[in-house]
């Protein structure tokens, strides 16, 4: 007699098959599952076990037995019995019972029956068809409203600590490499950009300067005051940078934060990335420039950085 196929084909019809005299076959249902490190999806199915205490005889087995072998029941139940008490002897003897598309019985040594179930099948018809796959890992995008409300309380910096966490910021390593290797060919180009922008800002100065001469020359009884006007340089590429944010808004009011704290700070507009970026201040030389930056990493912002560039 085929027991174990009998056992089979109720296992995908209940979720209990007693054996009379022997133990039962059990099945929990378990959700579909997904494996973090592997990727890899597992349908739902049911899980097999084995209860050596469940040995009163409920019916199913024989009943089942007798429909398709066409005997009575009560030869059916013979039938169990007879079988029952030959897997039984082979467990005395030490021996291993196979039983197919469910598992293998052994006997340990309490004399207690052990069951390892057979992981090949899936006994939860709801899941018919389905097998096991591996999924590439989804990259999800932030959205941006997320991020800006987030912002708003914690700026978004970029330490070369934290670069390391980023795989796009290889790219970005690879361009500043092109632009260093690139610098002896366009400095020329920026310096004129900034004596452009310094013969502007003293041409402003001296209109300003020419209607302060005009309005002591037209007005005798006040006298010509003392014109002093200070023009601000964009001068020196080592930059000390306190954050760099989504919202040109919020840029505006760390510098706001930074200047009543005593810095020289100011924002140097966007970067490639499209965040705007606030320094504290910026140093022709290098090494007034690490000097502060230590200072400021100690006394105020640990998350401070250098950046090295020209500003056009």
């Amino acid at each position: 007699m085929q027991l174990e196929t009998y056992i089979s084909d109720l296992l995908y019809r209940y979720d209990c098959v007693t054996i009379p005299e022997f133990g039962a076959f059990l099945t929990n249902r378990v959700s579909a599952k997904v494996h973090d490190s592997t990727n890899s999806f597992y349908p739902p199915k049911k899980v097999l076990s084995f209860n050596e205490q469940l040995q009163n005889n409920d019916g199913l087995l024989a009943s089942y037995i007798a429909e398709i072998e066409k005997i009575p029941y009560e030869v059916a139940v013979q039938k169990i019995s007879k079988y029952v008490k030959s897997i039984k002897s082979y467990l005395v003897e030490g021996e291993t019972l196979t039983f197919q598309n469910i598992g293998d019985l052994m006997l340990n040594s309490e004399d207690k029956i052990v069951f390892e179930p057979s992981y090949h099948i899936n006994y939860l018809t709801d899941a018919f068809g389905l097998s096991q796959f591996v999924s590439p890992a989804v990259n999800r995008e932030v959205y941006k409203e997320t991020v800006e409300t987030i912002e708003k309380a914690i700026p978004l910096t970029i330490t070369p600590e934290k670069r390391k966490a980023r795989p796009y910021l290889k790219y970005a390593a690879v361009a500043v490499i092109a632009l260093t290797l690139g610098g002896f060919v366009a400095s020329n180009y920026y310096v004129n950009k900034i004596e452009t922008h310094n013969q502007i800002a003293q041409e402003e100065a001296n209109e300003q300067l020419d209607s302060k001469v005009q309005e002591a020359t037209f007005i005798i009884d006040n006298p010509l005051p003392a014109a002093t006007l200070f023009v601000d340089k964009q001068t020196g590429k080592y930059h000390i940078v306190a954050g760099a944010y989504r919202v040109e808004e919020n840029s505006n009011t760390k510098v706001e934060q930074l200047k009543a704290l005593g810095y020289k700070a100011r924002s140097i507009g966007a970067n490639k990335y499209g965040l705007h970026e606030v320094v504290y201040e910026s140093y022709e030389s290098v090494d007034e420039a690490m000097k502060n930056l230590r200072q400021i990493r100690n006394n105020h912002n640990p998350d401070a950085w250098l950046l090295v560039r020209e500003l056009n």
